[in-house]
């Protein structure tokens, strides 16, 4: 069995390879110790998940207010206030089944697996079916899926700062003391490849452990603070509008010498309660799950996977995308074009030393050792590594120690400031010189010359070292001898300079944050003509308190020479600023800025620490699908609005008018089960938001929650939709002298038209012809509008209270309509025009 693992997978150590647990064992072991997941997810079954939306408050009150209906009396009321409650819930259940399950099957894509030994042979699978007692595979890049013990290793280093906050990475080996031979869930590998057995999985880990101390609810992401803040407002409106209403109702037979009875009371009560249900937007949770589910989907179709389903709003509103070039800007593919002693002239010398570093280091397989090994094969015949000092983001250099006919060499290669920080010497052909400020300059002009050139330049150095027993350290990298420098060339993608301008035009500005030298940044920026405010190196980055760098941070472009700490802090800065932000990254250092980032994105195939720590998978590390991703936030953003502004523009708008009506109507204006239908019907005309079309103008520029302009709208629109009501109730009762029953059915219908048709003002800034409607928007809206005009001719609406209208009223209240609309209109261009300034020429529609 040990030939199955030898042949696919490495193996340090003198016993033979693991065998691992049968596949009976660890299904035994699954269910005695349950999935490896921190927080036990138990998917509900669908009778739950309906079940839970009748936990809603606003429902309950109403199956309350049915129960106290039946008991006076109101047998009817009782039956259809049930009856539009199940129709309300049932709907809300079906679209967010629909939308719940679509994103399941998105997230499928994005599970993290782990490679164990299951009876010999190496097997990938979900880390949430690791158990206790598996041997798991390690190499770098990979996040250490449970805590477990090191049964062999080869220059395995780990990174423990999830647990300890210690950034450095601490090397792991079997045999060794608790501190050296255990391995935590949670950490990720930094170099070499190791064996673990599995110890302790899910909660039981020392992860689990600290996470359920800690256990706190996520901060709401910007989106998500405006939708409170919006409920916020709905609240106190309908607090004062239902209390208003209710008291004026209940206390106005006093005023005309009447008496307060049972039955007045308990119609003003349910009139209240149906004014509250009219007033809450109570489809808004399924129009927002709608909306991202689909949104979700259309940017899957572009490469673009969603984790979190709440981040896509919050996509559409970046203003900054901060992003390292390789691969983004770009091509990614790095080839190593110059190998240089420390003259300038080519030299096979230092190839070979880079090559030996390259080919014998066990961290990370990262893109210029991938261009050195691919550059030209060289045998390594005769050479032996007995020792390695991993990469770190802080030495910005790595070190690899071998074996040569007795002689032992450590050879560094990294970036040339840091390398020269532990050279004391220099060669030049056979001659081995102490360095000098004369030989200093000579050689930071080669260097200065290949970076001006967008030369990746690193510098190679050397020296022999004593045998030893034990692993080496940093501290062993002194009194190098420089032999040279080799330089990569990653040209600019061919589309990069167009996409950059496009996220240009809307309104997303690129920060370049990176590890490489300004030089050489620069070099690449102006060959995709992006314009460069300001260059900051990441040691001036350090020498900045938080509140200095959130200053200069906004007139930097480029941040060159940065480790992971100084990113996370340049994002940190920008955000608080206000700015929302996004950071591009798939490498082990990019998941602290990921996290820092109001949205993190990488890539498919990053390291597994880079996407568990982001909200957005890019299929390919490119800047166009980027793009394509944030004009679909946009999108569902100002869709998600579309639904609110409505409920703004008309809903509230209609409530208003029940004051005055109540105070001056001897009789109710509309009946409480005719408010729950109307509010039922309407919300089923709204369920194809989600579908709708977005003018460009909407997608141009991000955009975020505005309470002060809601609270204008509202006012605005909602006074404009009262007026035209309270012109409605005049030619009902003291034109037309309708009596209750006709008043209640001609306001039902004038009111249900009118605030499902204003959808089609509000949906959009320009003349409401020039911007075409989803063909869904279209249908649910006037198959609502046609059902209220044919409704009191049924028998269904002889039920619900209704009677026939004759044609004189049926006519004027389509008049109104259409009046009310041509205002609106117009009030909507001098409103925008207020807000925005001078008008721009109308963009035309994207398709959508």
């Amino acid at each position: 069995m040990s030939n199955n693992i030898s042949s696919s997978l490495p193996y340090a150590g003198s016993t033979q390879p693991p065998v691992g647990l049968s596949q009976k064992q660890a299904a035994e072991l699954l269910i005695k110790f349950g999935k490896n997941q921190l927080v036990a997810k138990h998917k509900q079954s669908a009778l739950i998940k309906l079940l839970r939306n009748f936990k809603n408050p606003l429902v309950l009150i109403l199956f309350v207010a049915a129960a106290l209906s039946g008991i006076f009396g109101e047998a009817r009321s009782a039956i259809l206030i049930i009856v539009i409650i199940l129709f309300s819930t049932l709907l809300n259940f079906f679209q967010e089944q629909k939308s719940s399950h679509e994103a399941e099957k998105l997230q499928e894509k994005l599970t993290i697996n782990a490679t164990v030994i299951r009876e010999g042979a190496p097997k990938e699978i979900n880390v949430a079916l690791i158990v206790p007692g598996d041997t798991v595979f390690l190499s770098a890049g990979n996040i250490v899926p449970a805590d477990g013990t090191v049964i062999s290793s080869e220059d395995l280093f780990i990174n423990e700062a999830a647990l300890t906050g210690e950034s450095f990475p601490v090397e792991k080996m079997a045999g060794a003391a608790a501190k050296q031979s255990v391995i935590s869930a949670g950490t990720t590998v930094i170099s070499g490849f190791g064996y673990i057995q599995i110890t302790a999985t899910g909660g039981a880990t020392e992860f689990g452990k600290i996470a359920r101390a800690l256990e706190a609810a996520a901060p709401p992401t910007a989106f998500e603070k405006g939708v409170n803040s919006f409920g916020f407002l709905i609240v106190k409106t309908s607090v004062f509008i239902v209390l208003t209403v209710f008291l004026v109702i209940i206390f106005k037979p006093l005023f005309f010498h009447g008496a307060i009875t049972r039955a007045s009371f308990i119609e003003s009560f349910l009139f209240a309660l149906a004014i509250a249900v009219g007033l809450t937007p109570e489809l808004l949770p399924m129009i927002m799950s709608v909306n991202m589910a689909q949104g979700s989907l259309r940017m899957a179709k572009k490469g673009v996977i969603v984790k979190r389903l709440n981040a896509i709003p919050d996509f559409g509103s970046i203003d900054i995308l901060c992003t390292d070039k390789t691969g983004t800007l770009t091509e990614g593919k790095i080839t190593l074009v110059k190998y240089l002693d420390v003259e300038g002239q080519t030299s096979n010398e230092v190839l070979r030393y880079a090559y030996l570093n390259s080919s014998f280091q066990t961290g990370l397989k990262n893109p210029l050792d991938t261009a050195v090994l691919e550059f030209k094969h060289l045998s390594n015949a005769g050479y032996k590594k007995v020792g390695e000092i991993p990469y770190d983001f802080e030495r910005k250099r790595l070190s690899v120690v071998v074996r040569k006919e007795g002689e032992h060499i450590l050879i560094t290669k990294g970036q040339p400031e840091e390398v020269l920080k532990i050279c004391a010497t220099y060669r030049e052909g056979d001659t081995v010189s102490a360095l000098t400020d004369k030989f200093l300059n000579g050689f930071k002009k080669v260097y200065d010359d290949l970076s001006a050139d967008g030369y990746k330049t690193l510098a190679v150095a050397y020296k022999t070292v004593s045998a030893r027993t034990s692993s080496y350290h940093p501290e062993d990298e002194n009194d190098l001898t420089l032999v040279g420098l080799i330089g990569f060339y990653d040209p600019p993608k061919a589309s990069a300079a167009k996409t950059v301008q496009d996220l240009n035009h809307l309104g997303v500005e690129i920060k370049i944050i990176t590890g490489d030298n300004e030089v050489v940044t620069q070099k690449v920026t102006a060959e995709l003509n992006l314009n460069v405010k300001g260059v900051m190196s990441g040691d001036e980055v350090a020498a900045l308190s938080d509140a200095a760098l959130a200053v200069h941070a906004r007139s930097v472009t480029i941040f060159a020479r940065c480790n992971p700490d100084q990113k996370r802090r340049i994002i940190s800065a920008l955000r608080a600023e206000r700015h929302v932000v996004g950071y591009l990254g798939d490498g082990i250092n990019d998941a602290p800025s990921l996290k820092a980032a109001d949205i993190g994105i990488s890539v498919s195939n990053a390291v597994d620490v880079a996407k568990e720590s982001a909200d957005i998978i890019l299929s390919h590390k490119s800047l166009h699908e980027l793009k394509d991703g944030i004009i679909e936030g946009r999108r569902t953003f100002s869709n998600t609005l579309k639904y609110l502004q409505m409920g703004l523009s008309s809903n509230f708008g209609n409530m208003f008018s029940l004051i005055v009506a109540a105070i001056f109507l001897p009789f109710l204006p509309i009946l409480p089960y005719q408010v729950l239908l109307n509010n039922s019907l309407y919300d089923l005309s709204q369920t194809t938001i989600p579908s709708d079309r977005v003018d460009a103008e909407y997608l141009e520029q991000p955009r975020q929650w505005d309470m002060r302009f809601m609270k204008r709208f509202m006012i605005v629109f909602g006074l404009l939709s009262s007026v035209f009501d309270l012109l409605t109730f005049y030619f009902l009762y003291h034109y037309f002298h309708l009596p209750a029953a006709a008043f209640q059915t001609g306001w039902f219908v004038e009111s249900l038209a009118t605030q499902t048709l204003v959808i089609y003002i509000i949906r959009t800034k320009q003349f409401f012809l020039r911007s075409r409607p989803s063909g869904y928007l279209i249908a649910t809206t006037l198959a609502i509008v046609a059902a209220a005009f044919i409704l009191p001719f049924t028998a269904l609406g002889a039920y619900f209270g209704f009677v026939a209208l004759s044609a004189k009223v049926v006519v004027t209240i389509i008049g109104l309509v259409i009046l009310y609309l041509l205002i609106v209109e117009i009030t909507k261009h001098i409103f925008y025009r207020r807000i925005d300034g001078p008008p721009t020429p109308a963009a035309a529609l994207t398709k959508n």
